[in-house]
């Protein structure tokens, strides 16, 4: 038998993974926490070499936190401890081109879905950090979009970057945009 279980956060109360006993396990029958129900296997072949190892699918940002897992029947009792760390890279991001003023092209980079928080700026060409709006963030379920815009003016190739950086997990992604003479007309910038 062993039952692996999550540790609440600031006291609250534990929530139920995976308990093995005899083919009887959480994924057959009302004690497994309602997180976790459907995403939880363990290694049945492995049971005869003592492995307890399990597998969750589909992990969320919510499933980073403490695990233990116990032996309850050898002697004396037997437990573990383990620390899961869920993160999810910044997707690839959206770059658009929202207006054109008299000030130049106003484009915008949206992000989604991102853990941890990335940093998101924009770039010219060279590699620049280009003059941008305050960063709009929302954050949901440890996830957090990210939407951020810059006005841009005449370069020698007029491409740009939107650029994300999660130092926490060391992934850094960017979106390409290159503005050209079709979204100027008769803008007299000329940007082709």
């Amino acid at each position: 038998m062993f039952d692996w279980k999550k540790v609440g956060q600031g006291g609250a109360k534990e929530h139920e993974v995976f308990m093995y006993d005899s083919a009887v396990h959480y994924d057959r029958h009302s004690g497994q926490s309602e997180q976790f129900k459907g995403r939880v296997s363990h290694f049945q072949n492995e049971l005869k070499h003592g492995n307890a190892s399990i597998v969750i699918r589909e992990t969320k940002v919510i499933d980073s936190g403490s695990y233990t897992y116990v032996f309850p029947r050898l002697q004396p009792d037997q437990r573990f401890h383990i620390e899961l760390v869920v993160v999810g890279a910044a997707p690839e991001p959206r770059t658009s081109i929202v207006d054109i003023t008299e000030l130049g092209v106003l484009l915008k980079c949206d992000f989604r879905g991102a853990s941890p928080e990335p940093k998101v700026e924009w770039q010219d060409s060279e590699g620049n950090i280009l003059p941008a709006e305050d960063p709009q963030v929302s954050e949901r379920g440890g996830r957090y979009d990210v939407s951020i815009q810059t006005t841009v003016s005449k370069t020698s190739n007029n491409r740009f970057h939107c650029v994300a950086t999660q130092q926490l997990i060391g992934h850094r992604v960017q979106a390409n945009i290159t503005v050209s003479g079709e979204t100027r007309q008769d803008f007299d910038m000329n940007i082709i």
